[in-house]
């Protein structure tokens, strides 16, 4: 039986441009987990894996009109954005580069012998060593950042492990360039190609994460195939971290005082931040909770006006237009809810953006056929539900799941911790996120230390901050800034684990500590010997030293 065509196709018409390659059999993605697997030797050295990074940057930078043009006509994402998208890209493997010269993911840790201690210490060194080979599975809404040069791919080359990445069907000639490129990258600075492998299809995925060779998986997409994939993982008879991105609603709380203040702002930040790409970025603003009265009455007009000023546009594939269609029309069948301006098909082949508005009561109650409100509808839409007094935001609150962000627009006076509003307000709200999902932190109750204050500002920041990776206060989610303190994951379903797949954190999901115990100078690896040869930043005897 001939192997299934990977065709690349046009959004834009739904017409096939052009067969890329073919689908993985089982034979092929066992081949290329065993060459990255034969090919962990080369990578021990950090010098040629900064090295590789780097060079895989430049021949990207090099290669970025056709790369923007290819990833254009299999994305209808538009060059500008796409540009972004290459320069993003590119600065974070060589922020990865800085990161393996620097040295310190491997957190060194040197104790030595104590025999005076009660118990005894004995000599202990403890640091960081790489899995072995990472499966990454690409995203369709990055088709560079989050695919096949992406994050995903940069952090587990940085941190030694070779990488067999699963393409997405929606840019197959965007991975194919890409992955040329990168490989060009390996054998440029004298790595053998197989560090970096590329397969297509369903089942091909399927096969990789089942791998006995294959030792950690990072995705970004649905929950429907990323939990799939997560079970798969699980299910193994040596089971695997997985480190998937699955959805997120991304909840906006707008108090009185802010939307009083600048409501027409809000209205527009929220209009732009939820239309950014049709809608297809992940930490898009999918439902927001904003006051009863004239000041949140100005809001919705105010969001009203720019988001009917909003051009339809395209989505990744046909299938997910469908999605968003049906998403949208079931959603605006339920009772009490409204559409001021109607998400739908724009064309035949586009999408126009909309908001449903609804009473936040409607959502507060459990078991009251809204919760379809509480999912993520992935397209150009969002939700403004509208809440009368406190006890319904924390009411809301307490029945989300795990997000990427969550975000606050405050009022000046909220912002200074100058408000008066009773504790009682807001209280309970974090109890109740945990209560909802299991996702409380700190003390097993969901409640967080309210450390800038005890005013309603910090209430509410102390409310969120259970439900979300990353907090904001008067901005808005759409776009994650590569740098050391990002933080990019949350409480599931946003991410099946508790790391960050964006900034130099991101290293740690594959590695694993290992300490050695008495061991003799002579046998010691290099990172972990008394006179430092590679002058790392490490702990010894409690005390941080270079």
């Amino acid at each position: 039986m001939a192997a299934a065509p990977v065709w690349s196709a046009d959004p834009r018409t739904g017409k096939r441009r052009e067969q890329v390659a073919v689908e993985a059999t089982a034979a092929e993605v066992d081949a290329a987990v065993r060459a990255a697997h034969e090919a962990r030797d080369a990578l021990a050295d950090r010098g040629i894996r900064a090295a590789l990074l780097r060079r895989a940057a430049d021949l990207l930078d090099g290669a970025g009109e056709r790369i923007v043009e290819a990833a254009d006509a299999e994305t209808a994402l538009g060059p500008g954005r796409l540009t972004g998208e290459l320069a993003r890209t590119t600065y974070q493997l060589r922020a990865f580069a800085d990161v393996v010269d620097e040295g310190a993911f491997l957190d060194v840790l040197i104790d030595h012998a104590d025999p005076a201690l009660t118990p005894p210490r004995p000599d202990l060194r403890r640091y960081k060593i790489p899995l072995g080979v990472v499966a990454v599975y690409a995203a369709s809404n990055f088709p560079l950042a989050f695919s096949v040069p992406g994050g995903d791919t940069a952090s587990a080359l940085a941190a030694g492990c070779p990488v067999v990445v699963k393409a997405h069907p929606d840019h197959p000639a965007t991975s194919e360039l890409c992955a040329a490129l990168l490989r060009r990258a390996a054998a440029e600075v004298g790595l053998p190609e197989g560090v970096i492998g590329l397969v297509h299809g369903f089942e091909a995925g399927i096969e990789l994460v089942r791998h006995p060779l294959v030792a950690a998986a990072g995705f970004t997409g649905s929950v429907r195939g990323g939990r799939a994939l997560y079970d798969a993982a699980a299910a193994r008879p040596h089971p695997i971290p997985f480190h998937g991105e699955l959805g997120s609603l991304n909840p906006v709380v707008v108090t009185e005082a802010a939307a009083e203040e600048r409501a027409e702002q809000i209205g527009t930040g929220l209009a732009g931040s939820m239309t950014l790409g049709t809608g297809q970025f992940c930490v898009k603003p999918g439902l927001v909770l904003a006051p009863h009265g004239p000041a949140g009455d100005r809001l919705e007009r105010s969001l009203t006006e720019a988001v009917s000023n909003t051009e339809a546009g395209v989505l990744l594939d046909h299938r997910m237009r469908d999605a968003f269609l049906d998403g949208v029309r079931e959603r605006a069948a339920l009772p009490d809810v409204e559409a001021p301006v109607t998400p739908g098909a724009g064309g035949e082949h586009t999408v126009s953006a909309g908001f449903l508005t609804v009473p936040a009561a409607r959502l507060a109650a459990d078991g009251g056929g809204h919760d379809l409100l509480l999912e993520e509808c992935f397209g150009p839409v969002t939700v403004l539900a509208r809440y009368t007094d406190d006890a319904e935001i924390s009411a809301v609150l307490a029945r989300l799941p795990g997000n990427l962000t969550a975000t606050l627009q405050l009022g000046a006076a909220e912002c200074a911790g100058e408000d008066g509003v009773p504790d009682a307000a807001v209280a309970g709200a974090g109890d109740g996120a945990e209560a909802g999902d299991g996702s409380g932190s700190g003390d097993g109750t969901g409640r967080v230390a309210s450390a800038g204050g005890t005013g309603r500002g910090a209430r509410l920041l102390a409310a969120l901050t259970p439900l979300a990776g990353r907090v904001l206060v008067n901005g808005w989610p759409t776009g994650v800034a590569v740098a050391p303190a990002q933080h990019h994951g949350g409480p599931y379903p946003a991410t099946t684990s508790t790391a960050t797949s964006v900034g130099g954190t991101a290293i740690e999901r594959w590695l694993r500590p290992v300490v050695y115990q008495d061991t003799p100078p002579a046998l010691l690896p290099p990172e972990l010997r008394e006179d430092n040869p590679l002058k790392l930043p490490r702990r010894v005897d409690g005390r941080a030293e270079r």
